[in-house]
């Protein structure tokens, strides 16, 4: 049987089939697209400082996310963007209520690291919560705003839609993000929450805008490996 034959015969001659595996990236990017923010959500955990700057060790992983959403949107269009979001969004609830599950199963005599291993993967249901509604809003808007903006200028003007979807979507996200979690990490007024919105934006922005050179040679390599068609 060769790779892309959906038929084959067994040692006694009976006839058998199989769905073929259609040969693209989309699969790839969907698998990084979702296991980065899976990462995140743990890395996230942890408080990081690097100088002034306070963070957390999920810092470094939104990039990738972001890369991906915006080489999804810009080569497959909103639907199959709209689509990995939510396996995502999906996946990490399942994730979420497995962490959960196995913090509640009684540890083992020999097994010390329990207060450790709650304390990494008992995540705070509305850190959480924030989490999922921010990827959610914010991949989403993200995609549309690009697609919405290719849709009236075709091929042209790359780099200002994805600044733009950047803008937009990272502004949801982060909004809402800072809305539920707030109350939780002791934010209680009203400085304090703008402060923590307007930081949260300007940093991921920034870095997005920085990261903008690697994302355009991503979505090229991605149009040439998979036989694209530009629109007119």
């Amino acid at each position: 049987m060769t790779e892309k034959s959906a038929t084959a015969t067994t040692s006694s001659g009976e006839s058998i089939r199989f769905i073929p595996v259609q040969s693209t990236l989309y699969p790839w990017l969907v698998t990084v697209f979702v296991v980065t923010f899976l990462i995140s959500n743990i890395n996230a955990t942890k408080g990081v400082q690097l100088g002034p700057l306070i963070t957390d060790g999920a810092f470094f992983l939104f990039p990738l996310a972001y890369i991906a959403g915006d080489v999804l949107s810009e080569c497959y269009g909103f639907k199959s963007t709209r689509r990995a979001v939510y396996i995502g969004f999906v996946m990490a609830i399942l994730a979420a209520v497995c962490f959960y599950i196995a913090i509640w199963l009684p540890a083992a005599d020999f097994y010390e690291g329990q207060e450790a291993f709650a304390a990494t993967l008992g995540l705070v249901p509305q850190i959480l919560a924030a989490s999922l509604a921010g990827y959610l809003v914010g991949q989403l808007l993200n995609s549309f705003t690009l697609t919405r903006m290719k849709a009236k200028s075709g091929e042209r003007g790359l780099i200002g839609r994805l600044v733009a979807s950047t803008v937009v979507g990272e502004f949801g996200d982060t909004v809402l993000f800072c809305i539920i979690a707030a109350p939780v990490i002791g934010i209680s007024t009203f400085s304090g929450f703008l402060n923590y919105v307007v930081v949260g934006f300007v940093w991921k922005t920034l870095i997005e805008v920085v990261m903008l050179p690697i994302t355009t040679v991503v979505i090229k390599w991605v149009k040439s490996r998979e036989d694209y068609v530009p629109s007119s």
